[in-house]
């Protein structure tokens, strides 16, 4: 069977791309190829070291000026590209060129509070301000908008009145970490 391969992009400390690769650690049939980021600072390359993943810092030239990434990935031949806390916007020249190969996980349950500008705190800041009851995780494909592509899975968790947002966040993390593996084995596998 062939080796399926990922490369995920993260522009953060990459506790999701840590919990992947922890999925993946000792199965055959799956590499993570490399693991591409837009800050040169970012911790997820600490993380890419200690893990012994290859792990590339780009520059906005490089990535949306340029099709230097494109050409990248195209000649990498990933199964799967993931956005694991990656904030730029894909360029509509890579989400044509891997239709249905590029997933999202967004911190909310789309469509609320998806765009440009809602990831990480401000997500969950909003979510407590309009007294939710619930919020959860979208995992989705990418297309040329914001947090608008095929939804392929969410997942909910009720939030309690006197929840802060930081109880949030640690509340839909444990869904990120128990959820986005299984959907990218599965999206791997077409399980």
């Amino acid at each position: 069977m062939k080796t399926k391969q990922i490369i995920l992009f993260a522009s953060g400390s990459g506790s999701n791309v840590e919990n992947i690769a922890n999925y993946f650690k000792f199965r055959k049939d799956v590499t993570i190829s490399c693991v591409l980021t837009n800050k040169s600072d970012a911790k997820v390359i600490e993380r890419c070291n200690r893990l012994e993943i290859n792990a590339l810092y780009f520059n906005r030239q490089a990535f949306s000026k340029s099709d230097f990434i494109l050409k990248m990935l195209q000649s990498l031949k990933p199964d799967l590209i993931v956005l694991a806390g990656f904030l730029w916007k894909i360029p509509e020249a890579i989400t044509i060129a891997f239709p249905n190969k590029i997933i999202n996980i967004h911190p909310a349950l789309l469509p609320k509070y998806g765009g440009k500008g809602m990831y990480g705190m401000k997500v969950h800041d909003a979510v407590k301000e309009h007294n939710e009851s619930e919020t959860g995780i979208t995992i989705h494909y990418v297309n040329a908008h914001y947090d608008e592509g095929a939804i392929i899975q969410q997942e909910k968790t009720s939030i309690g009145a006197k929840d802060s947002a930081e109880d949030i966040a640690s509340k839909v993390h444990q869904l990120e970490y128990e959820y986005f593996p299984k959907v990218i084995d599965d999206l791997l596998f077409k399980k």
